[in-house]
Parts: C-alpha cells; structure tokens; sequence
C-alpha cells in the first residue's frame, strides 16, 4: 500500500496544515518530519494544543538543569532541536534565539567543547539569527572555537562574502586550508565554488580582491580607486562650466520704476486723483494717536493666598515615586561564579519579554558575555 492510501485509509484528522501555513515554515536544513510539523502548525487554530506545546517547552529547560549526566551539552541540543519542530516559523515567541544564546554562554569558556563540531554549529545557527554575524566570527576566532572545522571558515567566508568583502572571504577560506580544517576536501571544493562566483561578479578586476573599501555606484557595480577619482573630477569640471554658461547668458535683473515718485528727488510726480488719496501725513500727534494709551501699574491687584503654617524642623516629604512599565524595566544581571546560565531566566519569561529578549540579542548577540571574553 503506498504512503497516500495509507493516509487517506487511516482517516486521520490533520494532515493538511502543512497547505495552510507553509509560507510561515521556516526552512531546516535537516528536512522536516511532515507529521510533526502538521502537529505543530495546528497550534495556530487550538489554544490548548498551543499551551501543550509551551508546558513541554517548559519541561525540556527544566530537564537542562536536573542533567545530571557526562554530556551536559546534549540536553541543550535536544531543547534546541525540539523547539526548531514545534515552533515551525522560529520567530520571536519561541524563545529559540534565547537558547541559542544560553547554549553558547555556558560552554564558552570550556576546553571540551571547543572543537566540539555540535557546539560549533549552535554557535552558526545562532549567528544566522543575528543581525551582523561578524562578531560572532570574531569570537570565536578570538577564542579558539570551533577553528579546526570548515564548517567554521565556509561559514565565516560566506558572510563576509554577503557584505562584498571579496578579499576577507578569500583570507579566511586560505586560512583554513593552510590550518588543515577537517574535512579538508570540503573546503577546497569551497573555494573553488567562491573563486568562480568571484570571476562572475560583475566588472571583477584584480583590485577587487585587494580592496574592501571601493566607492559603490547606487546600481550595484564597483569603480576601481582611480576610475572613481577620475569619474568625481569630471563631474565637478562639468558643473562649474556648467554654472559659468549659466552667468553670462542671464539677462540682467529688472528694477521697478514707480512713475508716481521720482525716489531720488524726494518729490512727488502728479498726483492721481481719487477719493482716497493722501495728500498730506499729518502732524505727530495725529500719526501716533494708536499709542496714547498711558501705561499702568500691574502690581495693584494680589491673588489671595491661604496661610500656611510653618513647622520648625518639618520632615522631608517622601519622594514622588516614578512609574516604570514593566516592559522597558532594566533588570540586574546577575552571573553565576561558573559563569554557567541558568534556564531559570527563560521559564521565567513570557511571550512579551521573550520577544523583547531576542530582539535586544539580535542587536548585540555578545550583550551577556563578559567583557574580557570579547574580541579586542
């Protein structure tokens, strides 16, 4: 019996989810089991399927720190992969971003992770979700992770190559071939594939794999240094002669000649006859007669006030008390002397602080780290 009779035969209720959502499916590289999928796209419509899938999220943290086994970064990966198949559009309110970072913090400063290929890929993973991965990059590099990988430098050089940073992608894929990064055959076969995206690129020269810094033309093609130079003078030689045409071909600026007034006499032409004509201003008094109003004292009319009384030594009133939204409200952190993070703070969050959280993490994917794990 072949897989569709199978299913229309069992008369199962869901299946068909996957054709009502799947534009909000976040794509896995590993593929997607299609009943787990359908399981967790229904959530959409069913409040209390959407409960049971937080209640479970909830359990799986838990379950990280009641680890008591050899392989503290197992119950992580787990947490991580069951959350990439039950929140199938990854976004805010699964709260995935904040256990990457989580993952990542606690086994930092561990020599046994370190060329741990597991690890190494939850720190891409969680680069992917970043808005600027470069540092990222440079932590890692910084702290000797996840460096005898390819997975390490293709990743790396990709991103780089993303910014047009040609030169800085072809450094880190030579950096890794000349450390022997496992496996070897991968990276070559890498580089090969950037070396003939590199020949495609439009206007590609030579000095585009030497220089991060060209000036960009707004529709997307790269001047080399001189030809850049050369392009901004002509452009300016053009204005100016430009301009200078513009000067000696303006007609002369037109002066109004009132025929009434001979200005520089001081004398008047031939009155015009009308009703309303002025033939004489006036004396002083006449013309300042809008301001013969005489000023008066402003001071002469008190507002009552009642009388307080005075009290010798009078306690400091209490200080006004400034509301503070609970959403914008900073908390302290606080680290452990094993620098190790503890789930405590995601089952403590809800929806709303979460996606605060992973916004703030997208930013600055290092916020939480200590200062001298940084790259300098």
């Amino acid at each position: 019996m072949d897989p569709e009779t199978e299913f229309l035969s069992s008369k199962r209720q869901t299946g068909n989810e996957w054709e009502l959502f799947k534009e909000n499916v976040r794509p896995l590289k590993r593929g997607r089991n299609v009943d787990l999928l359908n399981h967790a796209l229904k959530a959409h419509t069913n409040d209390q399927l959407k409960k049971s899938l937080l209640e479970n999220r909830r359990r799986l943290i838990e379950a990280i720190d009641e680890y008591q086994g050899d392989d503290p970064l197992q119950p992580w990966l787990d947490c991580i992969k069951w959350v990439q198949e039950a929140f199938p559009p990854g976004g805010d309110f699964s709260g995935l971003v904040l256990i990457y970072e989580q993952c990542v913090r606690a086994f930092w400063h561990s020599d046994r992770y370190k060329d741990d290929l597991r690890y190494l890929k939850v720190w891409l993973e969680y680069a992917e979700h970043c808005s600027d991965a470069e540092v990222i990059y440079s932590f890692l590099d910084a702290n000797d992770i996840g460096n005898t990988h390819s997975a390490y430098y293709i990743a790396y050089a990709l991103h780089m190559e993303s910014k047009s940073k040609m030169k800085a992608a072809n450094d880190i894929l030579n950096l890794g071939i000349s450390s022997n990064a496992q496996p070897i055959e991968k990276l070559r076969d890498a580089y090969k594939k950037f070396l003939a995206r590199s020949m495609r690129r439009p206007n590609a020269t030579e000095e585009e794999l030497k220089e991060d810094d060209l000036p960009v033309r707004s529709f997307g093609t790269v001047l080399a240094r001189g030809e850049s130079q050369r392009q901004a003078i002509k452009t300016f030689e053009l204005g100016r002669n430009k301009l200078k045409q513009d000067q000696v071909h303006r007609t002369p600026l037109s002066i109004y000649n009132d025929t009434n007034m001979d200005v520089m006499r001081g004398h008047h032409s031939k009155p015009s006859t009308g009703s309303n004509s002025w033939h004489t201003l006036g004396g002083r008094a006449e013309r300042n007669k809008e301001n013969n109003a005489m000023p008066a004292k402003w001071t002469s009319h008190k507002i009552p006030q009642r009388p307080v009384p005075r009290i010798v030594g009078a306690v400091a009133s209490s200080q006004i008390e400034v509301f503070v939204d609970e959403e914008c409200e900073e908390k302290p952190k606080v680290h452990d002397e094993k620098d190790r993070t503890s789930s405590l703070q995601l089952r403590e969050l809800d929806g709303r602080n979460i996606k605060k959280e992973t916004e703030l993490l997208r930013e600055n994917p290092l916020r939480n780290f200590p200062s001298n794990s940084l790259p300098r």
